[in-house]
């Protein structure tokens, strides 16, 4: 009978050591994922944040810059439709929420400031073509 109650409890041990072994490897693999996780959604934050700063610092630069020329234009007066369209785009890249990635309605915001900026380039009768080239990480127009 001792015999049996033995046998009995070593096998009782291998089926518990398989069962703690797979809880353990479960516990390490889902720390070691986490961590990987984290590290890999930063750099996809890191890298799409900088695509979009890209984009709008272009939009801004393009509006600040339009609206120097149609103010020092001496040939002709500018549109009043032009420069509002112009000081809208401003506002609203100025209004834009880079410091909260957490803002609901970041991506909406940033639809708008591109249907403004094309809004303008065709007032101003200039082709709206913004890229970004992900080979040479730089900026095509």
């Amino acid at each position: 009978m001792a015999a049996a109650a033995s046998a009995s409890d070593m096998f009782d041990a291998i089926v518990m050591a398989e069962e703690r072994f797979h809880g353990e490897g479960y516990q390490e693999g889902y720390a070691e994922g986490s961590h990987v996780g984290v590290i890999e959604g930063s750099r996809y934050g890191a890298l799409h944040g900088a695509k979009i700063g890209s984009e709008i610092g272009y939009y801004l630069g393009f509006a600040l810059t339009w609206q120097r020329l149609l103010h020092r234009s001496a040939e002709e007066k500018p549109s009043k439709k032009k420069i509002k369209a112009l000081e809208s785009l401003i506002g609203m890249i100025q209004k834009y929420p880079f410091e909260d990635p957490i803002y609901d309605k970041l991506h909406e915001d940033l639809e708008k400031i591109r249907g403004k900026f094309k809004q303008v380039c065709s007032l101003l009768n200039i082709q709206s073509d913004f890229r970004i080239n992900p080979e040479r990480s730089a900026l095509t127009f």
